[in-house]
């Protein structure tokens, strides 16, 4: 019923900057939380950067260097990756919270998954 599509990361040296983006689409009624995890090898999914509403949250690891953005009415998200590090290398992943028009259930999704990779 709502299906995520990311685009963006690949392959940038230290230092260096990428973009993600992240769109929402289906029975969509509102979105009230949209953001970006990661996942490296052998490590446990993390929390990089969330908004919801006007609020941001970031990880202490990429506070200063990413940015969170969101455009309401493409139901879209955005994340600004700047000043790269090897330790970034990581699968990405969107999540998105909302509710379901018409039924008005919530619903709790995620996209497929972004290679970030950060070469030293």
């Amino acid at each position: 019923q709502v299906q995520l599509v990311e685009s963006g990361g690949g392959l940038v040296q230290a230092g260096g900057s990428l973009g993600l983006s992240c769109a929402a689409s289906g029975s969509i009624s509102s979105i009230n939380f949209m953001g970006w995890y990661r996942q490296a090898p052998g490590k446990q999914r993390e929390l990089v950067a969330s908004i919801s509403g006007s609020s941001t949250n970031y990880a202490d690891s990429v506070k200063g260097r990413f940015t969170i953005s969101r455009d309401n009415a493409r139901y879209t998200v955005y994340l600004q990756m700047n000043s790269l590090k090897p330790e970034d290398t990581a699968v990405y992943y969107c999540n998105s919270r909302g509710v379901i028009s018409r039924s008005y259930r919530p619903f709790d999704y995620w996209g497929q998954g972004t290679q970030v990779t950060v070469s030293s």
